[in-house]
């Protein structure tokens, strides 16, 4: 009897399939909230800033150049970057308004 009871306790459990994906799910989740969400969360502020634009604000363009907008169409703004100088940049590479 005593052998049967020592027999029964030496037999290894199974892990649990669930265990196994653990550190994946838990790395996942890291992720997500290190990486993934502030991402998206500045993604979503440019935007809204962009859509905020108006004419006679003054940016800053990702390429560094410092201008007051002069006009706006769909995709483009035409900055005046000194008296009579205007040019025209893409709106997404404004990256911020002073």
């Amino acid at each position: 009897m005593i052998e049967l009871l020592f027999a029964q306790s030496s037999t290894p459990q199974q892990p649990s399939p669930f265990a196994g994906f653990m550190p994946v799910i838990i790395l996942f989740i890291l992720f997500y909230f290190i990486l993934i969400r502030p991402q998206s969360k500045r993604i979503k502020e440019h935007q809204e800033m962009l859509k905020k634009l108006k004419k006679g604000d003054r940016v800053i363009t990702s390429g560094g150049i410092i201008g007051v907008i002069f006009e706006i169409e769909d995709d483009k703004v035409l900055l005046e970057v000194a008296p009579n100088v205007k040019i025209k940049v893409l709106k997404s590479s404004i990256q911020k308004v002073l």
